[in-house]
């Protein structure tokens, strides 16, 4: 049977109310009558009634996570971070795919499901600042990506400029020179920043920034780098390295090149940006940015809990940390 807060109570020698005030982290009681309450609890393996405790409180007990896909690596590998650091603040998560679908953000900005959530934490694609800014619900809301936020909300998100403009530098070390870029099109939030940070790599080292180079995608994916990248095989002056905004199209660039036979990264290096697992596993390696998602997902969760403890506090901006990860696909074996 499922053990109930008065069996606890019973079991530790203290009455209900003395038993609640443990569970409910209550400062003022005695170390000793807390050891045996906390024994109790695990003796009888008591778990609290989450949605009354939330009742009790006027919330409704769960907190959303709004992604754009579900099926992709890297979004997939977000949730999974989210899910386990909700679970270690007893936070109950609900996950929802918008698709990057325009109707399916705005349905999240104005709060058609805000009756059954006290907080959202959203990564926008498809809305603006503008959308976000004139929304018409006032959840507790805290945004994730590499966009323009509007003034009062917070964000947390990878110093994408930074971050692309680091990979573009490590393939300039190389000896690269006619290095291109993959991603141009597509989300205009994460193109832009990253394109930003190659440009600027470009013009630091004094090399010219060539069109031709840049390649737009349809969407993000396997498919989406390998059909650039045999575009960037057909021009008469192919380049001798090539970044691309994500690790899934930095596989299908390099499933290019072994179908025409080039080596990488003898003739072409290749990198890409956020470290999936396929990427580590692949052959070569990917060289790639990694974020630490933990600290992603903590610091968002963080803040979420925050505002809705105190909707008008001053908002926050978090820079994730990230990293260079140096490996086959542009160093070698």
């Amino acid at each position: 049977m499922v053990a109930r807060l008065k069996d606890v109570a019973e079991l530790a020698g203290v009455s209900v109310k003395t038993a609640s005030n443990v569970v409910n982290e209550y400062e003022h009681v005695s170390p000793a009558t807390r050891a045996k309450v906390q024994a109790a609890i695990e003796e009888l393996r008591y778990r609290p009634n989450v949605s009354a405790r939330q009742l009790k409180h006027g919330r409704a007990g769960f907190i959303a996570l709004a992604l754009p896909q579900l099926d992709s690596p890297y979004f997939a590998e977000l949730g999974a971070r989210f899910s386990a650091a909700a679970a270690k603040l007893g936070s109950l998560l609900l996950l929802d795919a918008t698709g990057a679908e325009p109707e399916a953000e705005r349905l999240v900005l104005n709060g058609m499901r805000s009756h059954v959530i006290d907080g959202m934490i959203f990564s926008p694609l498809a809305v603006d600042a503008d959308e976000i800014a004139d929304r018409a619900d006032d959840l507790p809301l805290v945004l994730l990506g590499e966009r323009a936020v509007p003034p009062g909300f917070d964000h947390v998100a990878v110093d994408s400029v930074a971050a692309s403009r680091a990979m573009t530098d490590h393939l300039i070390s190389l000896g690269r020179t006619r290095i291109a870029a993959i991603g141009r099109e597509s989300v205009a939030g994460t193109a832009s920043v990253r394109l930003e940070g190659y440009r600027q790599a470009l013009a630091s080292a004094g090399l010219p920034y060539r069109p031709e180079l840049v390649i737009g995608v349809a969407h993000y994916d396997r498919i989406d780098g390998k059909q650039a990248m045999e575009q960037l095989l057909a021009l008469p002056e192919p380049p001798d390295a090539v970044f691309c905004f994500n690790d899934l199209m930095a596989i299908g660039a390099v499933r290019a090149c072994v179908e025409a036979r080039v080596d990488v990264p003898g003739r072409i290096a290749i990198a890409g940006f956020d470290d999936i697992a396929e990427g580590r596993f692949g052959n070569p390696t990917l060289t790639t940015v990694a974020a630490d998602l933990e600290f992603l997902a903590a610091e968002a969760l963080r803040l979420l809990l925050a505002r809705i403890e105190e909707p008008s506090r001053p908002a926050e901006s978090i820079a994730v940390p990230w990293t260079l990860r140096l490996r086959e696909s542009s160093m070698g074996r």
